[in-house]
């Protein structure tokens, strides 16, 4: 086994906060422009076209930007923007925000199963991000493949 320096690992430390900054960046920015917050429950009316884009779509879009910074391993950071950025939004609203008319602040545990969503959708966008990025899921190219062999023949 290869043991690795003190400096790989400050890199992917720093490479990770940098992606997971820049997922929660998408989220947060995402949120704001469509302009619905997934805490508050306004009955039926709640669930509409842009509380579908903000649950599976930015997610994924914000997954797919982790897993592009990162690299391999990043479907596995690409979970965490969504959870960070509507728990604070979730806190928000339940501490310091005062409710909109009509509107109640969700259930917990309907609002834990719809960031349960949002993050399986971040997910879905980490793996769509390590394929673009072609870092994992492809074919290894020939002349990498005979250099590996060639190399283990000596």
């Amino acid at each position: 086994m290869r043991r690795r320096g003190w400096d790989y690992w400050w890199r992917r430390w720093l490479t990770g906060t940098v992606a997971l900054g820049l997922g929660c960046l998408v989220v947060f920015l995402g949120d704001k422009i469509l302009g619905q917050r997934l805490e508050l429950f306004f009955g039926l009316e709640t669930f509409n076209p842009i509380w579908f884009l903000q649950v599976f779509i930015i997610p994924a879009l914000a997954g797919i930007v982790v897993s592009f910074v990162y690299g391999l391993g990043g479907k596995w950071y690409a979970y965490l923007p969504p959870l960070i950025v509507e728990s604070y939004h979730y806190y928000e609203s339940a501490n310091w925000l005062s409710l909109p008319e009509g509107a109640q602040l969700m259930p917990m545990g309907w609002w834990g199963f719809i960031i349960i969503l949002a993050m399986e959708s971040g997910g879905i966008g980490g793996v769509l991000g390590e394929i673009l990025n072609k870092r994992i899921y492809g074919r290894t190219p020939k002349h990498l493949l005979y250099k590996n062999s060639s190399d283990s023949n000596h």
